[in-house]
């Protein structure tokens, strides 16, 4: 944080905090979320973190979830009211207020001080105070790097410790990913010092499935996934009945699009689901192929260069068929002798 000792002086006194998070947070959405409010909380302010949505039961565990407020289910009218009481509140993990919903036009007129704490690529600029760094694995890492700018890092509990290290672990696809760095690992290795214990934080996230989950994961690969060797590309695409079939929960699908990209020689691999609202795209590649440029131009996204996400308002079959028509622009990239 280049202001860092603006941001610390304003924050030398008690301040009234809400943290908030992207759309369907992720592990390392709620993890660098959770731990920043145990961490303030400890420096005697009043901390309240809200999400726009719902999240998996397999990251329900974390220290401190118990007090989230769901936007979309806790009374909306006392997120309001929370948010417009704030002296300061933190976006954390998303890059565009549009990534919250109904919540960002409530942080956009707000008169609270403003903290940006995310990696994604390029950032809205709306905050007072970014904490922002696209190479970085996680923005748990980013987190961790706060408190210890600040002189903090003695105040890291196993609670803290855990919530950032589960976002740090996910985030890196359990350090396989080429994001996963010596300083990641640095990081990672103090927050196990901390107390964060790393086969309990892995069984939470990666085993603990429901029967319906581990079903519905077998229909996608036995049936729906789709291989095209001509791009290198493999796809998936679920309709609503699908996953009503299989009584999908949040998350349920979470990891699904990394199987395609496991395949020998495929180098982009793409989840297309059928949310009723709309339909959700998850892109992951290999490479220099950037996603993150196909989902902005193409599907109102955005994310990583090799993991982004999108979304579109046709029906599934159009948004499969508008993905499959632009493979062919892409076809050069796709097959451009790389990993």
């Amino acid at each position: 944080m280049q202001n860092i000792q603006a941001f610390k002086d304003y924050m030398d006194q008690p301040r009234k905090v809400v943290i908030l998070t992207h759309f369907k947070p992720d592990a390392d959405a709620l993890g660098s979320s959770l731990g920043l409010a145990g961490y303030l909380k400890k420096k005697g302010h009043a901390v309240q973190v809200i999400t726009p949505s719902d999240y998996p039961d397999f990251i329900a565990w974390m220290p401190g979830n118990s007090e989230v407020l769901v936007f979309q289910k806790d009374r909306p009218q006392k997120a309001r009211q929370v948010v417009e009481a704030a002296d300061i509140i933190f976006c954390l993990d998303f890059s565009s207020l549009n990534r919250i919903h109904d919540l960002g036009e409530m942080v956009k007129i707000s008169t609270a001080r403003k903290v940006l704490i995310d990696h994604h690529l390029e950032p809205e600029k709306f905050a007072d105070f970014e904490q922002w760094d696209e190479t970085a694995a996680s923005t748990a890492e980013l987190v961790y790097q706060l408190i210890e700018q600040l002189g903090d890092k003695s105040l890291i509990d196993a609670n803290i410790a855990s919530c950032l290290y589960a976002g740090i672990m996910t985030d890196t696809g359990g350090f396989r990913h080429p994001n996963t760095t010596h300083k990641v690992f640095q990081i990672a290795g103090e927050l196990v010092g901390l107390g964060a214990e790393p086969a309990k934080v892995s069984k939470q996230i990666y085993d603990t499935n429901s029967l319906e989950r581990l079903r519905l994961m077998g229909y996608v690969l036995s049936e729906k996934l789709q291989v095209l060797p001509e791009y290198r590309t493999a796809y998936m695409a679920l309709s609503a009945e699908d996953l009503k079939k299989f009584a999908s929960q949040t998350g349920d699908t979470e990891g699904l699009v990394n199987y395609g990209l496991s395949i020998k020689g495929v180098r982009l691999s793409v989840m297309i689901s059928d949310r009723r609202d709309n339909i959700k795209l998850s892109f992951r590649s290999l490479g220099s192929f950037s996603v993150n440029d196909l989902a902005r131009k193409h599907f109102e996204g955005g994310g990583h260069r090799n993991a982004a996400g999108g979304q579109t308002n046709l029906t599934l079959d159009q948004t499969l068929q508008k993905f499959l028509d632009l493979l062919p622009t892409y076809k050069d990239e796709l097959t451009a002798d790389e990993p």
